[in-house]
């Protein structure tokens, strides 16, 4: 696969994927709260594709959310088939929505990387600015769930809010959140000291 057709596939791929996971899902209304925000981010990117390319690196990173959501709004986060590894570690509950809250946090490294790329930051200010953006986003996403279980009430509601029981649900999110842009952000530093020392060595070479 060239590396210029790599975004094209990807999206070609997880089309393909949300169309057949569309088809009957748990709670067709929780389904279409789950999935709005993945086909406006999907949309987005899309849409920006020409204007600005993100790497291939970012944009498998940027699908991982797209598609672990999706399967979240077919089967709703709670009832996705994860007993396998609930039973494997002994947990109390369903943590699939953990691992979704986890990716949603790679988006930090293509936030960086936009930054860096039009050199619109200082690179301490992008990996601060990536943190706390994924920071924000986590907030007001758990405001959003806590707002929507409230007007829709009933199990809808309590499906799109995922809880299963954890008083604690909203703050283990978001830290969820937190810790997979700290993931991506050390990713893409490294990522960009390697490239660095790759262009030094040239230098020399050249020299």
């Amino acid at each position: 696969m060239g590396n210029r057709s790599f975004p094209l596939v990807l999206g070609g791929v997880f089309v393909a994927f949300f169309t057949a996971l569309a088809v009957s899902p748990a709670s067709r209304p929780v389904w279409w709260a789950e999935n709005i925000p993945v086909m406006a981010m999907f949309v987005l990117l899309v849409a920006t594709f020409h204007r600005f390319r993100y790497t291939n690196l970012a944009y498998a990173m940027m699908a991982v959310w797209l598609f672990l959501h999706t399967i979240g709004g077919h089967y709703t986060f709670a009832n996705v088939p994860f007993g396998f590894v609930t039973d494997l570690f002994g947990f109390s509950r369903n943590h699939f929505d953990r691992i979704a809250h986890f990716s949603v946090g790679f988006y930090a490294f293509a936030l960086a990387e936009l930054l860096t790329r039009k050199r619109l930051a200082h690179p301490v200010v992008v990996v601060l600015f990536g943190l706390t953006a994924i920071m924000a986003v986590a907030c007001a996403y758990e405001i959003i769930e806590w707002g929507y279980a409230v007007v829709e009430g009933g199990e809808a509601g309590v499906e799109f809010l995922g809880s299963q029981g954890d008083p604690w649900d909203a703050q283990k999110d978001m830290l969820a959140d937190t810790l997979g842009a700290v993931f991506a952000l050390a990713v893409f530093v490294l990522r960009q000291c390697l490239a660095s020392g790759e262009a030094a060595g040239r230098a020399s070479t050249a020299a």
